[in-house]
């Protein structure tokens, strides 16, 4: 079965890294499916049990987004929060996720320097997505941690190395989501 990536962008056409991630998968429609909620619900009112199928189609599910405000963008917290229910992702009948694949891809602004202990923001990505992985724990889910794409903020056509830092994270990312 396929892999579900659900991409939570609150302005995907201005983005560069998500942009040219999601690029990449969709080369591969038999083995990706690339779900935008901005773009599923520009209303932000989601069909819940549409999500919950799509979940269940697929083996796998990364979920994508930049890192925002250190946390996740706001529909995709409204997402977790709606789709993700008792009695069908976690609870005494709860099993959708149980032993599945899961896993996120994150941008992040800040150079990976900056996320360490010694560094400005004095945490890491591991500790500031702690609560994806015990969301999915909870839920029974094989989390199988995160892929990273540090530094987006400073990745502009100025930069000499644009293009290839672009097609080596994206092909990395789909290495790390073919190793799930």
């Amino acid at each position: 079965m396929k892999t579900l990536v659900i991409i939570t962008h609150p302005n995907m056409e201005a983005s560069i890294v998500n942009k040219r991630w999601a690029d990449e998968l969709r080369k591969y429609p038999d083995k990706y499916t690339v779900h935008d909620l901005h773009r599923a619900y520009p209303d932000g009112k989601i069909d819940v049990e549409k999500e919950q199928q799509l979940i269940e189609a697929h083996s796998n599910l990364v979920l994508q987004f930049p890192v925002y405000w250190f946390s996740s963008p706001p529909l995709l917290k409204q997402w977790l929060d709606e789709v993700l229910t008792y009695g069908w992702a976690y609870g005494s009948k709860g099993d959708k996720l149980r032993n599945r694949k899961t896993a996120l891809a994150v941008t992040a602004g800040g150079r990976e320097k900056d996320f360490t202990e010694e560094g400005k923001l004095r945490y890491g990505l591991d500790q500031l997505l702690s609560p994806f992985d015990t969301t999915f724990l909870y839920c029974g889910a094989d989390y199988r941690s995160f892929y990273a794409f540090y530094g987006a903020e400073y990745e502009t056509e100025g930069n000499p190395d644009y293009l290839r830092n672009l097609d080596i994270s994206a092909q990395g990312y789909v290495d790390f989501i073919d190793s799930l």
